[in-house]
């Protein structure tokens, strides 16, 4: 199963009604649930504080004002490809489609998150190494 059919999988549930669900696939289980059962990752997770926009000295828009690229999977979200490295973005940067954001961490697998469409970065939503949930605003951004 590629990242892809999980990120298209996880939506799918937590769009719909079932409330758990078990999927076993050539040696690797995957198992969701709405109600915190499946054990303490997801209610961690949960927990997590929501930061706001990180302060930073170039112009930006309301929050509400823009459209946000989410978190694809529940993770640690970092804003370089390591640590003392420049960040892949910053507010104000002007992005093409397709270019890497930022990188999400879940169990040790590191998956790149692409800019939506051609862009200019209009908040950081959260701070290098944050817990995210799934779905959870990232970045924010202005189409261009």
């Amino acid at each position: 199963m590629t990242n892809k059919e999980v990120f298209e999988l996880i939506d799918r549930f937590e769009r719909g009604s079932i409330r758990s669900l078990r999927l076993s696939m050539g040696g690797v289980t995957l198992e969701m649930s709405k109600d915190g059962a499946m054990g303490a990752a997801p209610a961690a997770v949960a927990a997590a504080p929501v930061g706001e926009a990180k302060a930073q000295n170039a112009p930006a828009l309301a929050a509400d004002a823009c459209e946000k690229v989410t978190a694809p999977l529940a993770g640690v979200f970092y804003e370089a490809s390591a640590p003392g490295a420049e960040p892949y973005v910053r507010v104000g940067d002007r992005v093409k489609a397709g270019d890497t954001l930022c990188l999400m961490e879940a169990m040790k697998m590191i998956s790149e998150v692409p800019a939506p469409c051609d862009c200019i970065i209009t908040h950081i939503y959260k701070e290098n190494g944050a817990l995210c949930g799934y779905g959870e605003a990232l970045l924010g951004y202005k189409p261009c």
